[in-house]
């Protein structure tokens, strides 16, 4: 199930590369949201145009197929890295110490395995759609209006190599809190309480208001 999470900081080098990282995740998580309004601003054109005009957005669903990797993709990472992704935690969610940190251990190794491999198929996939010999240097394009595709593909290769280097700085966490045994380590997402949970909204609202 989904829980509220929390990352802590230090000024370890794992603190430090999980920072930068962020800088990054975020700014996909950016795109991604802009392309989900873009996505709300040609549904509106086409409509509007179809209803006003009787001239619907020549190939919409052309354009849908480009934009939907931004918005499947793109922010992934980023919620890996605040541990807003589903999950079941019936199990692991009653473990302490370093029977918890060997189990995130375990399963987040499964996940860069897995990841590793999709950015293997992925890239491959994307090599057959990209020739610089063709035209828009594209082996295939969108039935439609023909948008090439490879762009498209490409996204998919990036959003999970940056999700591969996000499990392994986590790899790397969880590993070092089993190792040193640590209650609360960097760099990795720490299921919050109720409690805890409240009281992270409340200095959050709190700093919001001295700010304004």
């Amino acid at each position: 199930m989904a829980g509220s999470s929390a990352v802590l900081e230090d000024g370890s080098l794992l603190s430090r590369l999980d920072k930068r990282l962020y800088k990054l995740e975020t700014l996909l998580a950016l795109v991604s949201g802009i392309a989900v309004f873009s996505l709300m601003v040609l549904a509106v054109v086409s409509v509007g145009g179809r209803n006003a005009f009787n001239m619907p957005l020549p190939g919409y669903v052309d354009w849908i197929e480009q934009v939907m990797p931004l918005i499947a993709f793109m922010g992934v990472a980023y919620t890996q890295r605040d541990g807003g992704h589903i999950r079941m935690d019936i199990l692991i969610g009653r473990l302490r110490g370093r029977p918890a940190w060997l189990a995130e251990f375990t399963t987040t190794l499964l996940m860069l395995v897995l990841m590793i491999l999709l950015v293997w198929g992925t890239w491959s996939h994307f090599g057959r759609s990209f020739d610089f010999a063709r035209p828009n240097w594209s082996n295939d394009s969108s039935i439609d209006i023909a948008i090439p595709l490879w762009p498209a593909k490409l996204l998919a290769p990036i959003a999970f190599s940056v999700l591969s280097l996000r499990l392994a700085l986590q790899l790397w966490g969880f590993g070092r809190a089993f190792v040193y045994g640590l209650e609360r380590p960097v760099a990795v997402p720490l299921v919050q309480s109720a409690a805890e949970q409240a009281a992270a909204e409340a200095a959050l609202v709190t700093q919001n208001d001295k700010e304004a």
